[in-house]
């Protein structure tokens, strides 16, 4: 049986030796992933090409940083914010050891983010995707440096979700997936290894749970919230699945639950059709304010 490796105790220190570490897209993931490399003592670069989104990074990771502090899971917020810098220059992530891309689900997006990274990127730095359905190998395809492209899957909410799946290519070095896992454990989350197949680990196991209660919806087989309550009080879990359809993001469910369909092929797979209808409308869940509940 398939073990995944322990951290070294090189690796581990050469984590430690990180410095700067560089986000391509602030949306809701990317600014998590930035947030939890400041928190972790990082100087992090936030780069998104216009000054618009920009702004909507910087104030998202701001608010985010200032709740954590209320909260008391962040004891120098002001010390956090300062290690972040935004940029809309591609030229910026020169400086970068470690580059995270964590733009939208869009394969044409994503390989031509690659393909500059790979111009733009110092030789040794690692080029990581946050990917959640999209193949390692077709991002890494996209550069002449296959071995140091590496899938580093986080969760939402970044900064308080602690797994990551570090996700190995076909051509992705040993060396690239031991200081992708290093630097994992550096920002304080705990990484799994995988192979590059889509939805990996985690979404290969709870895409299909989660389009079941979509359709048991859909079809009238129960309420929203009795169906959500069953899975709380009946299973324990800390949200049911039409809450976290709504937390994930609708238009990320059905990214995901195509792609793992056009790999397998397999029926529990396939987003049902309300799915597609309710991101064609904007109801994306709670970054829209509305999905199947709604949101102030």
């Amino acid at each position: 049986m398939a073990t995944t490796p322990e951290t070294t105790e090189a690796e581990k220190e050469a984590a430690r030796e990180l410095t700067r570490l560089a986000v391509v897209g602030g949306g809701f993931m990317g600014s998590g992933i930035a947030e939890s490399a400041a928190v972790a003592g990082l100087d992090v670069l936030v780069r998104e090409p216009d000054e618009a989104a920009l702004e909507r990074a910087r104030e998202r990771l701001e608010a985010s940083v200032r709740k954590g502090a209320k909260r008391g899971k962040i004891d120098d917020p002001d010390g956090v914010l300062g290690r972040v810098r935004y940029v809309t220059e591609p030229d910026a992530l020169r400086e970068a050891e470690v580059i995270i891309e964590a733009v939208p689900e869009d394969p044409d997006l994503k390989r031509s983010v690659f393909a500059e990274l790979a111009e733009l990127a110092r030789a040794d730095a690692i080029l990581a995707s946050n990917t959640s359905s999209i193949p390692i190998a077709e991002l890494a395809a996209a550069t002449p440096c296959p071995d140091r492209v590496v899938g580093l899957h986080f969760f939402s909410p970044v900064p308080v979700m602690k797994l990551v799946e570090v996700v190995v290519a076909l051509e992705t070095s040993p060396e690239t997936v031991a200081k992708a896992r290093a630097v994992a454990e550096r920002l304080g989350k705990t990484p799994i290894q995988t192979k590059d197949r889509s939805g990996f680990v985690v979404n290969m196991l709870l895409i299909p749970y989660l389009m079941a209660a979509v359709r048991m919806y859909e079809e009238g087989f129960a309420s929203r919230e009795d169906i959500d309550t069953g899975m709380t009080l009946g299973c324990g879990h800390p949200m049911g699945p039409l809450a976290l359809c709504d937390l994930i993001g609708l238009d990320v469910l059905y990214a995901v639950g195509n792609s793992l369909y056009e790999e397998f092929k397999r029926d529990e797979y396939a987003p049902p059709p309300l799915v597609k209808r309710m991101v064609a409308a904007g109801r994306l869940g709670r970054k829209s304010g509305r999905g199947f509940y709604e949101y102030s």
